[in-house]
């Protein structure tokens, strides 16, 4: 099998409160199993499909460009482009605390 392309960041913003990351995803293109050690916040530049693997089980997440969503630290996944086109996203990272 094949390995997949690499998910491909741009860092945009990083200092002691927060990380921005750009994330464009080729077709396939994925960003390998990572833990988040922040909160954050992805806002989809991108209306489609992205797999998520948890290491348990696989599920899709249907995104819409605009729609931002919230996860807590400690997540644990690998996210993979399911469209036959690029998928983008902006990460944002929150390193304080409230």
């Amino acid at each position: 099998m094949a390995e997949a392309p690499k998910a491909q960041p741009t860092l945009q913003v990083d200092n002691d409160r927060v990380r921005v990351i750009q994330w464009r995803f080729a077709p396939g293109a994925e960003t390998t199993w990572h833990r988040h050690e922040y909160d954050y916040v992805v806002v989809p530049l991108t209306t489609g499909k992205l797999k998520l693997w948890d290491g348990k089980e696989e599920r899709f997440a249907e995104l819409q460009a605009g729609g931002s969503y919230f996860r807590p630290l400690g997540v644990e996944h690998n996210v993979i482009n399911a469209n036959a086109y690029e998928f983008a996203f902006v990460e944002i990272e929150f390193k304080t605390k409230p």
